[in-house]
Order: structure tokens, then sequence, then C-alpha cells
């Protein structure tokens, strides 16, 4: 096995340079923590990134890859397999839609849902209704036609022209919503909860009135809740929360716990503007992929792990709360189940490198935001553990702070 130096350098070498990665090395998982490859544990109060929900190596997970590795991995989409209908009726009973199409990531979901909302859009009103109205500070994906509805510049910088006429408004503004929406709207997209955007939840009168402006002007209501769904709010889906319903939700990181699948759901009448032909994937949901998300989905049900979400992430709200009590550059707490935010009023990128030394792995989003996406294995052991290695480094940046300001005032008297 190649050391951690070798790897790194080797990377350094080949790889394309997409990523700013962390100076640490991961070998394996079991359950909650990630090990190194000296052997040290972590706590995973990441998750991949919001993918690994039902945390490392679960046994059930593994046994049905293993059984379905061995009978058929991939077959093309112009034959049928086992499980392809099986976990597209699950979701649509689920969500309450009624048509499921299976893509490889997220980012190809809101691809599958763009062109999807833009070829009804022309059905409904000719080529004119093919606007769409998006939200300042959100993450769609880096790929051409998501990055159109990415409302960073950040992300966009270099990319120009992006696909597409949209316009982008406040989440939350309801004012700005309904000048926006015109009958040239094909489509609203949204995260009810911004998840790179910083865990920012939109409001249930923000949601509302997207649904009514939708309704309203014949254009088609999206939620992205590819990282805020799938059981990540504690409901299967974040917009259960809010009693609003889109007439298409994306979805993928945790479906698959950790293989590669995205999905939108739709209402029949949206999926109506789709025929053989016009959409398709190469890779998307194949029998390994799809039986594995049954697999997820079962087990979030039969363990009890949507209300393990719920419980444990209201102890973890609290105890972020009482952080921000404690301290002064801790300004807000934000989100609910295992989607979580701790806001600071300084760079939070030192904490990330720290937090690794303390053996806890979270990242920082908007600069100055620690994020976390924990499994939903999370028990409230584990926040402890978190909340004490949080509290370490807020203690030393605190006083690292106040310091500074005592040094800035000193030179200006």
């Amino acid at each position: 096995m190649s050391n951690y130096q070798e790897i790194v350098d080797r990377e350094k070498q080949y790889l394309l340079g997409t990523y700013a990665r962390y100076p640490l090395g991961l070998a394996r998982g079991k359950g909650v923590y990630l090990y190194d490859f000296d052997g040290k544990k972590y706590l995973d109060l990441l998750s991949g990134l919001g993918v690994n929900a039902l945390g490392h190596a679960h046994p059930r997970i593994v046994k049905v890859i293993r059984d379905q590795a061995a009978k058929v991995i991939h077959l093309s989409n112009l034959y049928y397999n086992e499980y392809q209908g099986l976990l597209a009726e699950k979701l649509c009973k689920a969500s309450g839609l009624q048509r499921a199409f299976f893509s490889n990531s997220g980012t190809e979901a809101i691809e599958g849902a763009l062109k999807l909302v833009r070829a009804a859009g022309h059905d409904r009103g000719g080529e004119a209704k093919s606007r769409v109205v998006a939200m300042d500070n959100s993450f769609h994906g880096r790929t051409l036609g998501a990055l159109s509805l990415t409302g960073q510049p950040k992300y966009r910088k270099n990319f120009d022209p992006l696909p597409g006429a949209v316009q982008f408004i406040d989440l939350n503004n309801i004012e700005q919503l309904n000048a926006a929406v015109t009958d040239e709207t094909c489509a609203i997209v949204l995260e009810p909860i911004q998840g790179e955007g910083g865990i920012r939840p939109a409001t249930k009168e923000f949601l509302q009135a997207a649904r009514a402006a939708a309704t309203r002007h014949n254009a088609a209501l999206i939620f992205d809740e590819i990282q805020c769904g799938m059981g990540r709010t504690g409901k299967l889906f974040a917009y259960e929360h809010f009693g609003v319903k889109p007439d298409v939700v994306c979805i993928a990181k945790p479906i698959a716990a950790g293989l590669p699948l995205g999905a939108f759901l739709v209402t029949d009448e949206l999926a109506a503007a789709i025929s053989p032909g016009k959409h398709g994937t190469t890779f998307g949901g194949g029998p390994l992929t799809c039986r594995v998300a049954l697999e997820y989905l079962a087990i979030l049900e039969e363990e009890n792990r949507l209300e393990q979400v719920q419980r444990v992430g209201a102890y973890f709200t609290a105890e972020l709360q009482k952080l921000v009590e404690k301290f002064d550059i801790a300004i807000e707490a934000r989100g609910v189940g295992m989607i979580q935010a701790l806001q600071l009023s300084i760079p939070a990128k030192g904490f990330v490198e720290g937090a690794i030394a303390e053996g806890v792995l979270l990242n920082v989003t908007q600069e100055s935001v620690l994020r976390f996406l924990p499994p939903f294995l999370l028990e409230e052991k584990h926040v402890d553990k978190g909340i004490k290695a949080i509290k370490k480094l807020l203690k030393t940046a605190q006083k690292e702070a106040r310091e500074s300001k005592k040094e800035a005032v000193a030179v200006a008297g």
C-alpha cells in the first residue's frame, strides 16, 4: 500500500487540481468513524458531503453490494432490470409525484429537470415560455445548465455565457418573487434549505408564495433536495416540513449509500413533455445502484433512522445554540436534523484543520460557516465529542480575536 506522502505526490503530478484537499488521507470507515493510513480515528460529521447517511460499512449495504455485484452490475437502459421500477414506485409513492428519472448524480438530475421544464414550457406557451427564476446564494451543480441556476458569482466566473434566461432573486423575498415570475417563466428553482449557501432555510411563507406563483403562471416548481433530502431533515423529503408540494424534486447524495445515483421525480403532466429519445442516461438506474437504494430506504424505515435524525438533530441544534450563547465569535446556529451550521464572525477555514487534529471531520462553506452533515447513525455521545472539539477551537480563536482587537486599538490610539 502507498504511504500518505506518495499518494499526495502522485495526485499533484497527475490529477486536475479542482480540489484543495485537506491534509488527510483516509483508508477505511466503520459506522460514524473514519480511519487514516496510520489507524487514527476521526468522528465523521461530514459523511462524504452528505452521501454516507448510513455511515461506513453498514453490514446490510455491504451484503447487498456483494450479492448484486456477483449477479450483474450494469445493464443498458435498452432492457428492463428488476430494481429500477421498484425504486421508482417507492419514491413516487413517498413523494406524491408520479414519474421518476434516474441519473448518476445530483447535477445530472438538475440538468434533466431543466430540460424537462423547458420542453413543458414550450408546450404550454411556445418558445418564449423558457425563463427560469432561481435564488441568489443557491448551489445546483457545476455543469453548464446547473451552473446557470447557481446564484453565486464565484462559481459562475470564467464560464459565461451560460445557457438560458435565468433571473436571480433573494431567498424568502416574496415581493421579488412575485415581480420576477411572469407568463414567460417556465420554472422556479430553489433549495428548501440552501446547503452550500450556508444551511439557510426557506420560510414556509416563501415556499407557499412560490407554489402560488408557479400555479398562477402555469410554471413548474422545482425543489432541489440533493443535499437536504432523503431523510436528512428527519423526514424523507424536506418539503414535508413546509406542507408545500413541488412539481419536480431532485434528489441524490445519500440515496444509494455511497454509490453514484441521482433522480428527479415529476408530475405526470410535466413528464408528458419528454418522449423516448429526448433524454437518456448510460449508467443511471442500473441494477446495483437501484437495489442498494431500495435497501437504503428499507434501513431508514426498519432501523427507525428518521426518528433518530429528529431526536439527535434537536440535541445537536441545542448544543450549537449553547456555543452561540457562550462565544462572541459564534453568532448563529442554523439547521434541522442532520443538516446543521454554525455561523462565525471570523474566517472559519482554520477550524477544519484544527478539528482534524482533534479527530473530528467537518467543513466550511461561505468562508465563515461551519457545516455539519453527519451520518444518521449519530448519537448524543457523538455530538458531545464533536461539540467538545469545536468548543476548544472557539476558545482559542476568540482569545486570538480579542488580542488582535486590543493590538489594533493600541495602534490606532
